[in-house]
């Protein structure tokens, strides 16, 4: 869940920053644009911790 709530949040901002370019005007200013990315890389982050802890308790089980 917390990958696909990142890769939603890169998809928005990188559909901002091509409308932004197309019509010279984003639609969200740099604040919101710096907050997409802040979380984005913190679900990133959260899917990333989930998958490790999910592969040791996996291991720790076969031993």
């Amino acid at each position: 869940m917390a990958l696909i709530i990142a890769a939603l949040l890169v998809i928005a901002f990188t559909a901002n920053v091509a409308i932004g370019s197309i019509n010279g005007t984003p639609v969200v200013g740099n604040v919101a644009e710096m907050i997409m990315l802040f979380l984005a890389s913190i679900a990133f982050v959260v899917a990333v911790l989930k998958r490790e802890a999910a592969e040791k308790e996996l291991s720790e089980n076969d031993h």
